[in-house]
């Protein structure tokens, strides 16, 4: 499992900043492990909350099941580095 930490300076390192939409591929991590971690972090109530996941209508985006939704992007609220 890769700590919030980490997944949250990665985000910011891909996205430059919080609250802009950063497809969860750009993560570099297998399928597998992409939809286990954001699907873990997604159970959390006091995570998940800053969490907002969407799905891309551009044909080809590839998609992944976050408990069962199908996603393409992740923004993080700022507010999530409070609980860092």
């Amino acid at each position: 499992m890769m700590p919030l930490r980490e997944l949250v300076e990665r985000y910011v390192a891909l996205g430059g900043d919080f609250g802009k939409p950063v497809p969860l591929l750009a993560f570099g991590l297998s399928s597998t492990e992409t939809e286990r971690i954001f699907s873990a972090y997604d159970e959390d109530y006091h995570i998940s909350r800053f969490f907002k996941f969407s799905e891309s209508p551009e044909p080809g985006a590839v998609k992944f099941s976050v408990n069962g939704v199908a996603i393409t992007h992740v923004a993080l609220n700022a507010e999530i580095q409070t609980i860092l």
